[in-house]
């Protein structure tokens, strides 16, 4: 079933700058299926099931026993699949800043920098609590999704090397989904999930094999709170470990400080 909303002015105008498709109609499609076509390698089973798995978690429709049962089954199926494809190692050693042009200053200030591990859980999905992230602003001032200072949309970089294990790719205005467009990396070498979110829009496809500094994303204003004009325009960085196949926040503050940092030179 099809259903009609409406775009709201400042998410018209980022769309618009990006040369996004705007249509009043939005299908209803389920979000294994449609990240399964959109990527450019057949995801295996494995990374299917986590991404039903993860969406199931985010919208509160499965309990958390069986969560994280499945999840400890899913982790060494995930693990054996990159490393079959050629996936490499990476160490923290190699990791690469997640917005092009920027560096650990674009990191939200105040205390702890916005990262509160308090209150997350992870098997709470969409009611989460606590911030157990970073928030990652680029120079917006309109509001139009591209950086103030050279007039380009801004990259985003994979932190980490591994796999692209969940995705959504599509968001409508009024959605109460959090993230928006968003995905999540597993990284078997340091044993973590890595979150993206408020993106305009994706670059890689569910299964890809991704390097530190392998582009992900566009920057946007997608979730329902990064949407309010009230909110800058930034990235959301969540990095959890999975140690025991229960997903614990871990602060990456220094490790980003450190990251190498990459040139942007706007989309592919």
């Amino acid at each position: 079933m099809n259903r009609l909303f409406r775009i709201e002015p400042v998410v018209l105008l980022c769309m618009l700058s990006l040369g996004l498709p705007v249509s009043r109609v939005a299908a209803q499609t389920d979000p294994a299926l449609l990240s399964a076509a959109s990527g450019p390698v057949s995801p295996s089973s494995a990374v299917l099931r986590f991404n039903s798995l993860n969406s199931l978690i985010r919208d509160g429709n499965i309990t958390r026993e069986a969560a994280r049962n499945e999840l400890q089954r899913l982790l060494p199926e995930m693990r054996a699949e990159y490393n079959r494809r050629g996936g490499v190692d990476y160490g923290k050693d190699a990791w690469v800043f997640p917005l092009a042009g920027h560096d650990a200053r674009a990191i939200g200030n105040g205390r702890d920098r916005g990262y509160v591990a308090a209150g997350y859980d992870y098997f709470q999905g969409n009611r989460h609590g606590g911030h157990p992230s970073f928030d990652i602003f680029i120079h917006d001032r309109n509001r139009d999704c591209r950086d103030d200072r050279n007039g380009k949309p801004v990259r985003v970089l994979s932190l980490t090397g591994g796999i692209v294990v969940a995705l959504e790719r599509e968001w409508r205005q009024g959605s109460r989904l959090r993230g928006g467009v968003y995905l999540w990396v597993y990284d078997p070498a340091n044993d973590l999930l890595v979150y993206y979110a408020h993106n305009s829009e994706l670059s890689v496809g569910l299964g890809e094999i991704v390097r530190p500094g392998d582009q992900l994303a566009i920057v946007g204003r997608s979730g329902y709170n990064a949407a309010k004009l009230r909110s800058p325009t930034h990235l959301h960085l969540t990095v959890l470990e999975l140690g025991g196949g229960r997903p614990l926040p871990v602060d990456v503050y220094q490790e980003l400080a450190r990251a190498t940092t990459g040139r942007n030179s706007g989309t592919k």
